[in-house]
């Protein structure tokens, strides 16, 4: 028996067109599983699952902070598949207004963008996972997978917003895979992964230059991962399978490190 085994479980992914979403997404359905895209971009999600599998991939029009279209996404999804066996909340990210230049203060951070870093972040995770989540509770099993982040244990200069939002939001996983152990058993999990730094489109230009050099921020960053490099967004497919399958079955309110050793160096 593969205690690994993920073969036919129903896996939604917010933001599952996104650069770290889409990779994971690639390995479930390769690995059996069926898999719901879940984004705000309509066009995007369903064309990405078709690219994914005609039969074990759909695209949904989905927005995280919207409690009543996404009660409509889970009726759809019940009435396709019949269960939800796993929630991937990956949909998140930041905003200019709430990362600081290196000529910038705290005092000249946006509340504007602070606050919708924080509702994309923290309640982009929040209510999709009381909508599933409250599906789990009905067929007594499942488990959530959160995207925290390194900026949570630590403080990263500039990132404010994010990090202020990802540090609530894995608080958040912690406080539910208790209630839920405590209320309904333990066949509900909640947990997260904490990725180091990958390059996508929202920290590229933080870290590279347009010629691919590194900038003064991705040296430092380079200089305080233990193995020395980014990370591949395959790289983030272990840890996920592990905590979508039953290998992790006695595992709740966990936060694993996918980030090459960047969480555990002190600089020294």
């Amino acid at each position: 028996m593969n205690i690994l085994d993920i073969k036919d479980k129903v896996i939604i992914i917010t933001g599952g067109y996104g650069v770290l979403g889409s990779g994971i997404a690639k390995h479930l359905v390769a690995s059996g599983a069926k898999v719901a895209i879940l984004g705000r971009n309509e066009e995007k999600a369903k064309d990405f699952a078709a690219q994914l599998s005609a039969t074990n991939a759909i695209g949904i029009k989905a927005d995280v902070l919207d409690k009543a279209n996404l009660e409509n996404v889970k009726t759809q999804l019940i009435e396709k598949w019949q269960t939800i066996d796993v929630l991937i909340n990956a949909a998140g990210g930041n905003m200019p207004g709430a990362t600081l230049s290196p000529s910038q203060s705290l005092f000249d951070i946006s509340l504007d963008d602070f606050q919708k870093v924080t509702d994309l972040n923290l309640m982009g995770t929040v209510i999709p996972s009381l909508v599933f989540g409250k599906q789990m509770t009905e067929q007594n099993g499942g488990s959530i997978i959160n995207v925290s982040s390194v900026a949570v244990a630590q403080a990263l200069t500039r990132v404010v917003g994010y990090s202020a939002s990802k540090a609530a939001m894995e608080n958040f996983t912690r406080w539910m895979a208790v209630d839920m152990a405590h209320k309904f058993g333990d066949k509900i999990r909640v947990n997260a992964i904490a990725p180091g730094f990958f390059l996508a489109d929202q920290n590229r230009k933080l870290l590279t230059n347009e010629d691919g050099s590194l900038t003064e921020r991705g040296e430092t960053i380079i200089k305080n991962t233990p193995m020395k490099r980014f990370g591949n967004s395959d790289e983030l497919n272990g840890a996920v399978q592990l905590l979508a399958s039953n290998a992790s079955k006695f595992m709740t309110g966990t936060v694993i490190h996918v980030d090459g050793g960047f969480g555990a160096f002190s600089g020294v």
